[in-house]
């Protein structure tokens, strides 16, 4: 992996960036054992790609809070996500919502997110949709308005969802034929999409509902 600086200050004898023109004192250099550290410390500290430290590097300001926070001078929180999961859900046209289980404003917390296997999707056997519902009518399904948060905040979906099928059993569509829908959440091979399963079709292993955990 390839890492420069991509940020240069120049000082001032009174230690203020000066703006309008650069001078040739004080630049930040950095020797190649330096410029190893860094890619090291890219490399260590989570999946950071080239596109990344680039969007790092150019972002006016980051650097500098960066530098607030090593020095004691301020911390770092995540940030707190609140899902609506009261709100009406998107209604394709021509459908229609045939239930909608609410759950209130939602404080987003991924350790409270599961996903559940009914024993009839096990070991290669296949489940109606329709029996399945039934089976998870008793169970904490998540609805439809948590698939719309993961779309808008893909950072936030599991890696390990990939290559499965998530489904919003918390909310149930009716088409313009009348027949009954789930949508779902699935990795394409390039990014996060949505689709929709008939309930007379057959729900296999990698069918996943997702569950609101204790």
């Amino acid at each position: 992996m390839l890492v420069r600086l991509c940020v240069r200050w120049t000082l001032s004898k009174t230690g203020q960036v000066q703006s309008g023109r650069r001078t040739m004192s004080n630049e930040l250099m950095l020797d190649v054992g330096q410029a190893n550290e860094l890619k090291m410390a890219f490399r260590r500290e989570g999946s950071w790609t080239n596109e990344q430290i680039k969007r790092f590097c150019e972002l006016r300001g980051l650097l500098s809070q960066v530098l607030e926070v090593l020095e004691g001078r301020a911390e770092i929180k995540p940030m707190e996500y609140v899902v609506d999961l009261d709100a009406a859900p998107f209604i394709p046209n021509g459908w229609t919502v045939e239930s909608h289980k609410q759950g209130g404003q939602w404080k987003y917390d991924a350790t409270k997110v599961s996903l559940y296997l009914s024993e009839g999707q096990k070991g290669g056997k296949r489940l109606v949709g329709t029996k399945l519902r039934e089976e998870l009518e008793s169970l904490p399904v998540m609805n439809a308005n948590l698939l719309e948060f993961y779309l808008a905040h893909p950072h936030l979906i599991p890696e390990e969802w990939k290559g499965e099928y998530i489904f919003f059993w918390g909310t149930v569509y009716r088409d313009a034929d009348g027949d009954l829908y789930v949508w779902c959440l699935f990795w394409n091979g390039e990014r996060w999409y949505w689709g929709c399963r008939w309930l007379e079709d057959d729900w296999a292993g990698y069918d996943l509902a997702v569950l609101l955990g204790e």
